[in-house]
C-alpha cells in the first residue's frame, strides 16, 4: 500500500462520519450542501489527527515497539518527518477551507454571532486534533483522550451538525450525540487496550494503562452498553440490532490478548450502523 494512504488510517474514517450523519438526519438534512462540507471538514480533521499521532508517537518514541499491527510511514521508514509535516500542514489547510465553506453555506456570513461560534469551535477542534500527541503537553499522554474523542466525536460533531442545518437544540440531541460518542470512545480505548504494554513502556499515560486489561475492558464493556441503553431510552430501538454484533465483539476482547486489531474496523463501522439506525 501507498506509505502516505497508510498514514491517513483511512479505516476510521467511518468513525467520524457517524455523528455528523446522527446529527444531520435528526436535523432532517435540510440542507444537503451543509451536510456534505461537513462531512468534508470531519474527515479532514480526522486526518489531520492521524497525521499528527503518528508523528507525535513517533517523535516521543511510542511507536517504536508495536507488533500487533503494521508499521504506519513513520515507524517503516517509508516516510519521513518533513514529508510527514507536508501532510500535516496540507490537511490543516484543507479543514480549514472546508470549515469556512461549512459555516457560509449554513449562515451566510461570518459576522454573525452563531458564525464567530462556530470559528471559534473549529479552531478549537484544530487545536484538539493536532495537540494529542503532539507537543510536550499533548493530553493524549497524560489520559485526557477519551475526554476529547467523546467531545468531539460525540457532541460537537453530532451537536454541530445538527443546529448547521435546523439551528435550534433539543435534549434529545445532546443525549443521542452522547450515545454516539461512547463507541467513538470506545475504539480509542480498544487501540489503548492493544498498545498497553507499549505505551507504559515509553511513559504514555491512556485512561487503559491506568485501569489496566480487566478495568480496560470492564470500561470498554460499559461504553458499548451505554451507547445503546442511552439511545433505547430516546426511543430508538432499531439500534439494538447491532447487539448480536457487539456481545460478541465484546467476548473476543475479554477472551484474546492478541489479534485485538482486527476488532477495530469491527467497532467503527458498526458504530456508523448504529448512527444510522438511530435514525429509523
Amino acid at each position: 500500500m501507498n506509505p502516505y494512504i497508510q498514514s491517513l488510517r483511512l479505516r476510521t474514517l467511518p468513525l467520524s462520519m457517524s455523528g455528523i450523519i446522527l446529527g444531520s438526519g435528526m436535523a432532517g438534512f435540510l440542507s444537503y450542501k451543509t451536510f456534505g462540507w461537513a462531512l468534508c471538514t470531519t474527515l479532514s480533521l480526522q486526518i489531520l489527527s492521524n497525521l499528527c499521532n503518528e508523528l507525535g508517537d513517533a517523535l516521543k518514541g511510542t511507536d517504536s515497539d508495536q507488533n500487533e499491527r503494521a508499521a504506519y510511514g513513520l515507524q517503516a521508514g517509508t516516510i519521513t518527518k518533513n514529508q510527514m509535516k507536508s501532510m500535516i500542514w496540507l490537511f490543516l489547510g484543507l479543514s480549514v477551507l472546508f470549515g469556512i465553506l461549512l459555516i457560509y453555506s449554513a449562515f451566510g456570513s461570518f459576522l454573525d454571532i452563531r458564525s464567530i461560534g462556530f470559528i471559534v469551535l473549529g479552531f478549537l477542534a484544530i487545536i484538539g486534533a493536532v495537540t494529542y500527541t503532539l507537543g510536550k503537553h499533548s493530553y493524549g499522554y497524560m489520559g485526557f483522550g477519551d475526554l476529547g474523542v467523546f467531545v468531539f466525536f460525540g457532541l460537537v460533531s453530532t451537536l454541530g451538525s445538527y443546529y448547521l442545518q435546523a439551528q435550534t437544540m433539543s435534549w434529545e440531541v445532546v443525549m443521542n450525540g452522547a450515545a454516539i460518542g461512547l463507541p467513538c470512545v470506545g475504539v480509542l480505548n480498544l487501540n489503548n487496550i492493544r498498545d498497553m504494554r507499549n505505551d507504559r513502556a515509553h511513559g504514555k499515560r491512556t485512561f487503559a494503562s491506568l485501569l489496566g486489561s480487566q478495568g480496560g475492558r470492564t470500561y470498554h464493556t460499559i461504553l458499548l452498553a451505554g451507547c445503546l441503553a442511552i439511545f433505547a431510552d430516546n426511543g430508538s430501538y432499531w439500534t439494538l440490532c447491532i447487539l448480536p454484533v457487539w456481545i460478541w465483539h465484546i467476548w473476543y476482547v475479554w477472551t484474546h490478548e492478541e489479534g485485538l486489531d482486527k476488532q477495530m474496523p469491527v467497532l467503527m463501522f458498526s458504530t456508523l450502523l448504529v448512527a444510522i439506525l438511530a435514525l429509523l
